[in-house]
């Protein structure tokens, strides 16, 4: 039956998605949302790329190759195991995630042979988006992506795609002269994490990734421990799998969803199967949701001071500065354009927020003054005694218009597409609401200038690579509105966030010092600062030379500082990341199209007259 035309096959197909991940993860209970525009993993919340209402066969396959992936990733996987082999450079690093995220896919393929063409479909789309065919030198080919989609294609027959094949033939032959024996072993592994692990480690070994010292360290790991980690958890899942998914059950699902129809698939699936850490990742859009690893006060008390290498390459820059005026009116255009299909929402928010707002002012008068405004009401003293002065009143000043409102936005990778969209439009509406009640309003934003450090760790290396050197990349703060600007002024700035290449790393303890530091520096007498992230910090230049949690560290340091020793309000949003675990004041968002409703909502409370104190996290979705 071909549902592509039925109103009901999307309900249909997210159905069928839905109980196919669940059956493969061994995992009833798992939540699943059609909300978002990419892929989210957070524990057993797992939101997907909303479905359209008439999609082809390729957008079905590359769905249901998003969604075995994942189910893929629950079903076999085990974050401790991985947590306690990773090397710790960064470049290591990427390829041991990468190649564990191709293990579970190959493990899949092996047993189910319909999951093949739908993880190929799925990487053909995550290659092509990611430009990789575009590419046409070594230097540019990520070695970590080439090694993976070897493996998928040698262990699992899954067929690299067009777009991956040019960065995969630009490394094969170094690869398979440097580490053909490793690359083998990786294959009579690929059912047990604990072993696969080892090679991959004997194999960045080869490849001088890492150091004979490092790999010695590492192999100190008690292996009966791992495996027994191992088989405890993925073992049962994969049983029942075998026993839900094998032969007949597979294929059916499969002929179902391939007539049903499927939807957009749209998201940045490439992110959540590379992480740098299971529950910290890199670009912050997958997450376990595993508190054990989470930092306590006696782990940071320990630390080292947080200290930067250099700051010579550090800059704080206006929009303006980053963008031709051209340019920037074409990214306002583009926003522009995205807020049309939001054009109702975005009006009753910004009703909603001004009413409640304007319902705190309490209007209040002064009386019989001798200037101001003619005061009617006692006209009449003038009939009766016309000897009597003229009376006038005048408004009383109100704390409420004694505002500022700072919202710093996280222009970090992980917030690329729809969140990012979502963060600028709240910003307009923001701006353009809070200047209608005569409050000030700063939009700033945080980023780095490089990709994994730039000309700090250049000037690192050059230096002999001291050992523990702090912040070593080169960080962007950027101004689109200041406080005294008027919002028809820095209106186009906010397209600058659309900017393809903007969006790189986030180091947010030093973001919200910064911050901190432009507020207290203002004259009003109440200061709010709204942050709006979708993770912890990271910057994988500066996590491979100190230890590993050194920026979340910093950040902890910092929000303390903030929310015990200075008079500023400080809230937190976190897109499709638990953010409640660092900031007392914090909202968790499932999906970005929340974040208009909730930002309103929070922002009003803060506006009593008393602000509230204590622990206030909440959740929404």
């Amino acid at each position: 039956m071909a549902l592509a035309n039925d109103k009901q096959g999307t309900q249909v197909l997210k159905s069928a998605l839905s109980t196919t991940m669940r059956a493969i993860a061994g995992d009833s209970e798992l939540e699943i949302a059609f909300t978002s525009d990419r892929t989210i993993l957070n524990g057993k919340n797992i939101r997907l790329a909303n479905i359209s209402h008439l999609p082809n066969k390729k957008e079905i396959a590359i769905a249901r190759g998003q969604c075995d992936a994942i189910a893929m990733r629950l079903a076999a996987h085990d974050a401790k195991i991985h947590a306690k082999n990773a090397p710790i450079d960064a470049d290591a690093r990427a390829t041991f995630d990468a190649l564990e995220q191709a293990r579970v896919e190959v493990f899949g393929a092996m047993r189910m042979v319909g999951m093949r063409d739908n993880l190929s479909q799925m990487l053909e789309e995550k290659y092509s988006k990611a430009g990789f065919d575009k590419i046409t030198n070594l230097d540019d080919a990520p070695l970590s992506e080439a090694l993976s989609l070897m493996l998928r294609e040698k262990f699992g027959n899954i067929s690299i795609p067009k777009s991956g094949e040019t960065i995969t033939e630009l490394w094969r032959k170094k690869i398979e002269k440097k580490c053909q024996q490793s690359l083998e072993e990786l294959g009579n592994n690929i059912e047990n994490q604990q072993d696969f692990a080892k090679s991959t480690k004997q194999l960045l070994l080869d490849l001088e990734l890492i150091s004979n010292a490092e790999f010695d360290a590492e192999n100190e790991y008690d292996e009966d421990e791992g495996e027994q980690d191992y088989n405890d958890q993925p073992s049962d899942n994969n049983q029942q799998q075998e026993e839900q998914m094998d032969g007949e059950g597979q294929e059916s699902s499969s002929d179902e969803q391939q007539e049903e129809g499927d939807g957009e698939q749209g998201g940045e699936i490439e992110s959540e199967f590379s992480p740098s850490d299971e529950d910290i990742t890199s670009d912050g859009e997958i997450s376990t949701g595993d508190d054990s690893l989470e930092t306590d006060g006696a782990k940071l008390s320990n630390q080292p001071k947080y200290k930067i290498f250099t700051t010579e390459f550090d800059e704080i820059v206006s929009a303006t500065e980053l963008c031709p005026s051209e340019e920037l009116e074409q990214l306002r255009a583009l926003l522009d354009k995205q807020l049309e299909t939001l054009a109702g929402t975005v009006a009753r928010l910004a009703n909603k927020l001004q009413r409640r707002l304007m319902a705190q002012q309490n209007r209040s008068w002064n009386y019989d003054l001798e200037e101001g405004v003619l005061d009617s009401a006692r006209l009449t003293r003038i009939i009766i005694d016309p000897m009597q002065p003229l009376s006038f009143k005048a408004e009383s000043d109100m704390d409420f218009r004694d505002t500022i409102v700072t919202l710093l936005i996280d222009n970090s990778g992980s917030m690329r597409g729809r969140p990012i969209s979502i963060a600028a439009i709240c910003a307009d509406i923001l701006a353009r609401t809070l200047e209608r009640c005569s409050v000030k309003t700063e939009i700033l934003g945080f980023t780095t200038r490089a990709w994994k450090g730039g000309k700090s760790r250049e000037a690192w290396l050059e230096a002999n690579r001291p050992a523990n050197p702090g912040r070593v990349n080169d960080i962007r703060h950027i101004i689109y509105k200041g406080a005294e600007e008027p919002y028809r002024h820095a209106r186009k700035n906010l397209g600058l966030m659309m900017r393809e290449g903007l969006l790189k790393e986030n180091i947010d303890g030093e973001a919200l010092s910064w911050a901190q530091k432009r507020l207290m520096a203002r004259p009003e007498n109440r200061r709010i600062l709204v942050v709006i992230s979708d993770g912890a910090p990271v910057d994988d230049s500066t996590q491979s030379v100190n230890s590993p949690n050194y920026l979340e560290a910093h950040l902890r340091e910092v929000i303390k500082e903030i929310e015990t020793n200075s008079p500023i309000q400080l809230i937190a949003i976190g897109i499709g990341h638990d953010v409640t675990r660092y900031y007392q004041h914090a909202i968790t968002l499932q999906d970005a199209e929340e974040l208009g409703g909730a930002l309103t909502d929070e922002l009003a409370d803060l506006f009593e007259e008393k602000p509230k104190t204590g622990v206030r996290s909440r959740r929404y979705g």
